[in-house]
């Protein structure tokens, strides 16, 4: 829809407004309220949360007398067996449903049939064991909602570095599903980070057609238009994420909740104006900026030519056409003034080497900060980069303010730590803040990606601290509670070997390390970890002991036992093939199988008297011997060699030595 009446074009989208989950809510509501008239509801009526994302609506609603429960303590506390509680389009959890019923209050289920959907998805794979990964905004109602219908292996995810630490649980499918309004580009992209992944994997993209719709015919106007406004209540994640949409198309963009919000300013002087709206915005209030879109005088725009020589001043920030570039300085038309400025290569970048043109080209428009009315020979001096810096600088302002994780390319490896740049700016990462472990050599991190929090902001005295170890102990902390709450001893878990020591291995299980003990890393004997184990060695390991926050790991898988067979292959009579695997004085032990060792007395070694074992054998050499005794419960073997010499009847010296009574020093 759009109108020319003032020579200003006004286009408003047609999917602006209230989505059909939304506009069904509503409606439920007011007829709720009517029928509470007619004598034909229970009071009073509820609203679990506010119905919609918009305080014009909610705040008639309050005037009408329905009243907002905010949480479940609330829904607890109401008296049984009196009102109604309506369910807003967002949905609830499965317990909700309980509280409410246990409550004996009257239920109108106003949840989306594209929200309930996803919960009967949810469910369905959760209940068949199946991990889920919603994709959306941890703290958003509809996310909660969904998340109260999986079971524990159902996660939230909403960026990548979710993905990339996201590890499915062994022995699962996953499916993946999204929050109705997430940006269906960033959906795309995070479920290619998991495809990357190799698991077993469905993918269900169950994002509303309508947000869609919206978000693209959004990018669309504001791509058109000089001027961009997005109507809808302040805490709307859909509204968000159509200003942030529109943004990118449209630097002139109103993010506004009523017309009363709109800064006449930002659209004095603009010859068109994009309209939408997110889906909680009430018809009533799009058409109240339309008609003033549409009616306001044009009679502004008549200033400009007043204005076009307008004077500049040292420190502001102007915009200028180039009409000439080197590789070492652009000129610029400056707009709105007859003067010409200069950027030179200093004054564009940190990088010295730089070729201007291949940054800019002639015609293009660029911002630039006023360092000097005249540089000497009639030309204004810009600065690019400290226009950036400025802009950098209160982007980082307000993450230090907002607590915000960046993400920022490393700019430099310094000797104390890391540099990085954010939109121009510099933030210094101190060493002992870039990791949670003390690391030496930090130069593997240069031309990264890291994310990072501001601590401490003092640009005057060129103090911009960056913090990234707090945000690795936070998701290793977070990482142990879900470890610890799905892991139970007898589990077989996948690992990454951490560290080997003389004693055993550390595994790291994501989210906290389990000791893999020497004596436990085989059914047979391991004399040096480090020649079965390196740092980084994938591995299937057993649980067989949680103590607190330590984890006792094991290699002794009972289905790999040797002894679960031995009495079949080693029972007496058997002749059997084994290595000399040590020796003693009074015989030596043969390794019949890992794990199995079997004591050969030097009374049975030969025929002929041996003094001790080392005389006629030596360790590693292959023996055959005669199984003479087997004891299942202690684990002992007895062998004889001299019995395979003897003839059948038994040799007395056989029957006069107790071979059992020997073990090993």
């Amino acid at each position: 829809m759009s109108r020319e009446g003032t020579g200003r074009q006004v286009v408003v989208a047609k999917s602006a407004g209230f989505c059909f989950g939304v506009e069904r809510a509503v409606d439920r509501v007011y007829q709720q309220i009517d029928a509470l008239k007619a004598g034909k509801a229970k009071g009073p009526i509820y609203t679990f949360g506010p119905i919609i994302h918009n305080e014009e609506v909610v705040r008639d609603l309050e005037e009408k007398g329905v009243m907002v429960l905010e949480d479940e303590a609330a829904l607890r506390s109401l008296p049984k067996g009196q009102g109604t509680v309506i369910i807003r389009s967002h949905g609830v959890s499965r317990h909700i449903y309980d509280i409410l019923e246990e409550r004996g209050v009257e239920i109108v289920d106003a949840t989306c049939p594209f929200v309930k959907k996803i919960h009967r998805i949810v469910s369905e794979h959760s209940e068949a064991g199946d991990a889920v990964v919603i994709i959306g905004s941890p703290d958003h109602p509809e996310v909660e909602g969904i998340r109260g219908w999986g079971n524990e292996y159902t996660t939230v995810i909403n960026d990548g570095a979710g993905v990339d630490i996201y590890v499915l649980p062994q022995g699962k499918k996953l499916c993946i599903v999204s929050q109705t309004t997430f940006n269906y580009n960033k959906f795309k992209e995070l479920v290619e980070k998991f495809l990357k992944k190799g698991y077993d994997s469905s993918v269900l993209n169950t994002i509303c057609n309508a947000t869609q719709e919206r978000q693209v015919e959004a990018a669309k106007i504001a791509s058109q238009v000089d001027a961009m406004i997005v109507i809808g209540g302040r805490h709307s994640s859909n509204t968000q994420k159509l200003f942030e949409i529109c943004l990118k198309e449209c630097k002139n963009t109103s993010y506004i909740q009523t017309l009363g919000d709109l800064d006449p300013d930002s659209v004095s002087s603009v010859r068109s104006v994009g309209i939408t709206a997110g889906a909680s915005t009430p018809k009533k209030i799009i058409e109240e900026v339309h008609t003033r879109m549409a009616e306001q005088s044009f009679a502004e725009l008549l200033k400009e030519e007043e204005e076009s020589t307008k004077p500049i001043r040292t420190g502001e920030i102007v915009t200028g056409q180039v009409i000439e570039v080197s590789k070492d300085e652009i000129i610029l038309s400056i707009a709105g003034n007859k003067s010409e400025g200069v950027i030179t290569r200093d004054e564009y970048s940190n990088d010295s080497n730089v070729d201007l043109t291949t940054k800019v080209q002639i015609g293009e428009e660029m911002e630039a900060k006023v360092i000097k009315l005249n540089d000497g020979v009639g030309m204004v001096s810009l600065s690019y980069k400290r226009m950036a810096a400025d802009r950098g600088n209160k982007r980082l302002e307000e993450a230090f303010e907002n607590q915000e994780v960046l993400t920022a390319k490393v700019a430099q490896v310094l000797d104390g730590g890391l540099s990085v740049e954010v939109e121009g700016a510099r933030v210094f990462i101190p060493a002992s803040l870039v990791s949670d472990s003390y690391e030496k050599d930090l130069s593997k991190y240069a031309g990264q990606d890291i994310e990072f929090v501001i601590t401490e902001f003092n640009p005057k005295r060129r103090r911009i601290i960056g913090d990234r170890k707090q945000l690795l102990v936070a998701q290793k902390a977070q990482l142990k509670e879900e470890l610890f709450s799905r892991i139970q001893i007898g589990d077989a878990v996948e690992g990454t070997v951490k560290n080997v020591t003389d004693f055993g291995a550390f595994i790291d299980l994501g989210g906290a390390d389990g000791l893999l003990h020497i004596s436990e890393m085989s059914w047979g004997r391991v004399e040096n970890p480090k020649k079965v184990f390196k740092a980084g060695d994938q591995v299937r390991v057993l649980i067989k002991d949680i103590q607190g926050e330590k984890i006792a790991l094991s290699l002794k898988f009972p289905e790999a036992n040797p002894w679960v067979q031995a009495a079949e292959k080693y029972a007496v009579g058997n002749v059997v093939v084994g290595r000399v695997a040590r020796m003693t004085d009074f015989g030596a032990f043969v390794e019949l199988e890992p794990g199995v060792d079997a004591l050969l007395h030097v009374s049975q070694i030969s025929r002929e008297h041996v003094e001790k074992p080392s005389d006629v054998l030596r360790i590693g050499e292959e023996i055959e011997a005669r199984v003479v005794d087997f004891n299942e419960a202690d684990h002992k073997i007895s062998l004889s060699i001299k019995a395979m010499m003897a003839p059948v009847q038994q040799d007395a010296d056989v029957a006069d030595v107790d071979i059992t009574q020997y073990t090993e020093e």
